[in-house]
């Protein structure tokens, strides 16, 4: 059974930095491209930044492109998201999960599965 817990979230002021933890089990990881997503109250879930199974291919977002960057720690079964430049409208329960995809990586969360139970981060202007 595949097992993902998000880490890292808080209250941070605008401007501020946060970095997110995702740990995976049940799941060979490096074998898999990765994905964080958010979802704003009210708002329908959105993906943010993708990584390929390597690390070679990444995607992101227009929303954070620039401000945020994905990598992973594959021997730490591990995904991160370093936030900087936050702003309010980046407030959210933010996801991380892994794709089904072993090549590339996409940001269709159809592709995507096991959903953890999310971080929440709160951005104040």
């Amino acid at each position: 059974q595949v097992q993902v817990v998000e880490s890292g979230g808080g209250l941070v002021q605008a401007g501020g930095s946060l970095r997110l933890s995702c740990t995976v089990s049940g799941l060979t990881f490096d074998a898999y491209a990765m994905g964080w997503f958010r979802q704003a109250p009210g708002k329908e879930r959105e993906g943010i930044s993708c990584i390929s199974r390597s690390g070679g291919s990444l995607d992101y977002a227009d929303s954070v492109k620039g401000r945020f960057t994905i990598s992973r720690d594959n021997a730490k079964n591990t995904l991160y998201l370093q936030m900087n430049s936050l702003k309010p409208e980046d407030t959210a329960m933010y996801y991380c999960a892994p794709s089904v995809r072993s090549r590339g990586c996409y940001l269709f969360e159809s592709e995507y599965h096991s959903w953890g139970q999310g971080t929440q981060v709160t951005v104040s202007s």
